[in-house]
């Protein structure tokens, strides 16, 4: 089972979808045993870093998630639910994250037109499972305004994200969709499955 973890925020159908195509048994919960079971969690969002994360705060849901993944729970964050697993954020001032991955996330730098939204190359800057069967450069689907910056876990790269994937240990992210990308997005969550033991 993967468990998707609902704070109330993000696209949660969707990446149930996703999963459910390749073979995972999702459940939406934002149960702490639930969680506790699964062979693996994704954490999904959309909107603003310091809203998402009161809403993961509370009722400890974000505490429960670190606790998980730092016992080696495999925990894959997408876009927004990828931004809060870095340690800050500077959307709309200061905000701390769950510090599970190293980097700040900042304003995208060097685009005419926020947010950046639609197909970008992603360069792959190190092996990952995540990457099994994908071809380096390939399209994915971004939305997005900020991005994480500076971080020493980076797996891929684009233009307009430095660290458009990103991992430590079973940790890992893309700031990309991987249920809006096609069938590179869906082999992406395929992958992760297989990370989880169950694919």
């Amino acid at each position: 089972m993967i468990a998707i973890v609902d704070y109330g925020v993000g696209n949660l159908r969707s990446v149930e979808r996703a999963l459910l195509s390749v073979g995972a048994e999702p459940r939406i919960t934002a149960d702490y045993e639930d969680l506790s079971h699964a062979n693996g969690l994704v954490l999904p969002g959309v909107g603003a870093f310091a809203w998402a994360l009161r809403k993961l705060e509370s009722g400890n849901l974000g505490r429960g998630v670190v606790e998980l993944a730092r016992r080696g729970k495999p925990l894959m964050g997408v876009c927004l639910g990828y931004q809060l697993m870095f340690e800050e954020s500077s959307e709309h001032g200061r905000h701390e994250g769950l510090g599970l991955l190293r980097g700040k996330v900042d304003l995208v730098q060097g685009s005419a037109r926020l947010p950046v939204i639609g197909w970008c190359r992603v360069k792959q800057a190190e092996w990952s499972p995540l990457w099994e069967g994908i071809a380096d450069s390939s399209y994915f689907y971004f939305v997005h305004s900020y991005t994480p910056a500076g971080s020493p876990d980076v797996l891929g790269t684009t233009e307009h994200s430095p660290a458009a994937a990103a991992a430590r240990l079973t940790v890992m992210g893309t700031q990309f969709h991987p249920e809006k990308s096609g069938p590179d997005g869906l082999r992406v969550y395929a992958n992760f499955l297989s990370v989880c033991g169950a694919g």
